[in-house]
């Protein structure tokens, strides 16, 4: 038996362009494709989350550091740019290579977590400096405001 396994991905990235004059596929930021594990020419399936749709293409890369996320020829049309994306990736294997890669992956992880580091990934997550700015605005808003609408 061949699983097929989710090897690499790219979560919520923002798409940057979409140009449906070019022969398909997504070109993506080469510094990304190396973070997530995904190779040129590879196989991906493309999420939009604000559209809800899905599609398959294959990668070419892009500049590094250009955080470019562009789909191209007939994808394009089921994207827009500033869509939300997540991109990914997927390896097929049997039960005992997925084995193996687990095992390799939690060793990996133990030394990660034998160093210490106090990483904080939450994502959009307000600093202290944000709320104090913009929490007066909010409540200038509220609904016991005296606020009309011109009309």
């Amino acid at each position: 038996m061949v699983l097929d396994m989710l090897k690499g991905k790219i979560h919520r990235a923002t798409v940057t362009q979409a140009e449906v004059d070019y022969v398909g596929s997504i070109t993506i930021d080469r510094d990304l494709m190396d973070a997530a594990g995904i190779l040129e020419y590879e196989r991906v399936q493309v999420a939009d989350v604000e559209r809800g749709t899905r599609l398959e293409t294959y990668v070419i890369a892009g500049e590094p550091a250009s955080g470019v996320i562009c789909l191209n020829g007939a994808a394009a049309q089921l994207v827009d740019v500033g869509d939300k994306v997540i991109i990914m990736a997927y390896a097929q294997m049997t039960p005992e290579e997925l084995q193996t890669t687990l095992r390799q992956l939690k060793e990996e992880h133990r030394g990660y977590v034998a160093k210490g580091l106090s990483l904080n990934m939450a994502r959009g997550k307000p600093s202290a400096q944000q709320l104090d700015l913009s929490m007066p605005l909010l409540d200038a808003a509220s609904a016991a405001s005296d606020l009309h609408a011109l009309d």
